[in-house]
């Protein structure tokens, strides 16, 4: 289960809202505690896929390296990645599913037209296909 912080929700939203068009993206920080993680602070990545952006993102090796530092100094874990789907809904792709690592926490927002729609998590299971990860934060707008 995750729990997401207001402050960390909203700016994600923000995030997703004005890079629209294009896909964004960014890294989740927080703890898990009792099977739940909660999502405290977020870090927005450049995305740094080449050429067109609208349907594809990718993290440079360098920024994971900058965000397990952040983890790190914060004292939090790196637990996973956000990422907006413009104009298309919040389930992962086959090539987020390729591109994803066990353990993370996924975490895809629907912005359609310039507007948030929704918000949906996902986790890799044992045969590395997506399940979605309930989201049991009740203070989000």
């Amino acid at each position: 289960m995750l729990n997401i912080e207001q402050a960390a929700y909203d700016e994600m939203i923000q995030d997703a809202v004005k890079t629209f068009p294009d896909e964004c993206c960014g890294f989740l920080f927080g703890n898990e505690n009792d099977g739940i993680r909660t999502i405290s602070k977020i870090q927005v990545v450049d995305n740094a896929k080449e050429g067109d952006k609208r349907r594809r993102f990718v993290i440079s090796s360098k920024d994971y390296m900058k965000g397990e530092r952040f983890a790190d100094e914060n004292n939090l874990q790196l637990l996973g990645v956000y990422h907006s789907h413009p104009n298309h809904p919040a389930i992962p792709s086959e090539h987020d599913r390729v591109a994803a690592q066990p353990y993370f926490s996924y975490i895809i927002l629907s912005v359609i037209e310039k507007e948030f729609d929704h918000i949906r998590s996902w986790q890799l299971n044992e045969v590395q296909q997506f399940e979605e990860e309930k989201i049991v934060s009740q203070q989000l707008n």
